[in-house]
């Protein structure tokens, strides 16, 4: 018996010590610095992230023509949150990412709050200000609609506490006149957008200082392994940076994040290159991407499945679908969706 126990063991710690060699092994072989490495289970994570990128831009869609007592608030506060539910059940087998799961639960209660308390708002006030309109949005609406749009650009690029709100708070008294026609309607738009950007330039100011203490600097560049690299492809996008090139015709090399991932990431698949390592993720790790489709499109790519699906809330007719796909397919499924009529490829989430 004790024989049989001991031969158990030493079974036991000869798998383990094979397992380790072969991680260590993989390891190694890996020619993305260290510093360059993000784990898997962060290109789930980062999806609330930008549902918060998307649904701004939802709504600064909406509002270019339409006024916001209409807009689905506490719909997109039930996408958030499923979303969330989702991604965290995807992420089940990976190290819990506490900080991360720490940073999307501050932004999504933020989030919740304030969308609460804007459909509220629009709900009640809103509405009966807009039974004084004559004359359709005032230049009030129209300046709340400019800045929503610029917002959402500039959100696509940097953190959103970094956003100036206390400029476009000047702005608003300053490019719109105090007196003009529908004038209930006027000044409740300037009491609202006053109310809105004074908040968000205090609370901005706080999450600010509270990040850079309690985060470090996140690197602007994705690193990359191709298996090879397009003809003028650093002529074409002057951002692609070579950091290596591995024998076999393979290279490293760094893309710019966040949403530039995407055009980048496309120009590379559509030149015939594939992937096979991003942010140290290697070709049969998961990688996640959305997709903006017809109610009716289903997917029907090898190896790539749906995540979840949500309408989109405006625009009746379309939905979003969240694809995980082998990091090594993602060329491929690049190169279909871009192909395919009334789909647009959304986001890649590089990690």
């Amino acid at each position: 018996m004790k024989r049989a126990l001991f031969a158990a063991f030493g079974l036991a710690c000869v798998a383990c010590m094979l397992v380790l060699a072969s991680t260590a092994n993989a390891a190694a072989t890996s020619v993305t610095p260290t510093e360059h490495r993000r784990g898997e289970e962060q290109t789930f994570l980062t999806y609330p992230e930008w549902f918060l990128v998307h649904s701004p831009a939802e709504y600064a869609a909406y509002v270019r023509e339409h006024t916001p007592s209409d807009f689905p608030f506490w719909g997109h506060i039930g996408q958030l949150w499923r979303s969330y539910g989702a991604v965290t059940r995807a992420t089940h087998e990976y190290p819990f990412n506490l900080g991360y799961h720490v940073m999307i639960c501050v932004i999504a209660a933020s989030t919740t709050v304030e969308y609460a308390l804007r459909s509220a708002y629009e709900t009640v006030i809103g509405r009966l200000s807009e039974l004084t309109v004559v004359h359709g949005l005032t230049e009030e609406d129209r300046y709340g609609a400019r800045v929503a749009q610029d917002y959402v650009d500039f959100i696509r690029v940097l953190p959103w506490y970094e956003y100036d709100f206390g400029a476009r708070l000047r702005g608003l008294w300053r490019d719109t006149s105090l007196i003009g026609p529908d004038p209930l309607r006027k000044w409740e738009r300037k009491y609202a957008l006053t109310t809105e950007y004074g908040i968000k330039a205090a609370y901005g100011w706080l999450i600010k200082k509270a990040t850079k203490a309690g985060y470090d600097a996140p690197l602007p560049v994705t690193a990359v392994i191709v298996d090879r690299l397009p003809a003028n492809i650093q002529a074409q996008l002057p951002d692609v940076k070579v950091l290596l090139e591995v024998p076999g015709g393979r290279a490293l090399v760094t893309l710019p994040r966040y949403e530039a991932f995407k055009p980048h990431a496309v120009a590379l698949a559509k030149g015939g290159a594939s992937f096979r390592e991003i942010a140290g993720n290697a070709a049969d790790a998961r990688i996640l991407v959305t997709a903006l489709t017809p109610a009716e499109w289903t997917p029907a790519f090898a190896g790539t499945r749906v995540l979840f699906e949500d309408p989109i809330l405006t625009r009746p007719g379309h939905k979003r679908v969240a694809l995980v796909l082998p990091v090594g397919e993602l060329a491929p499924v690049l190169n279909g969706l871009s192909g395919m009529r009334g789909v647009e490829i959304e986001h890649i989430y590089d990690y």
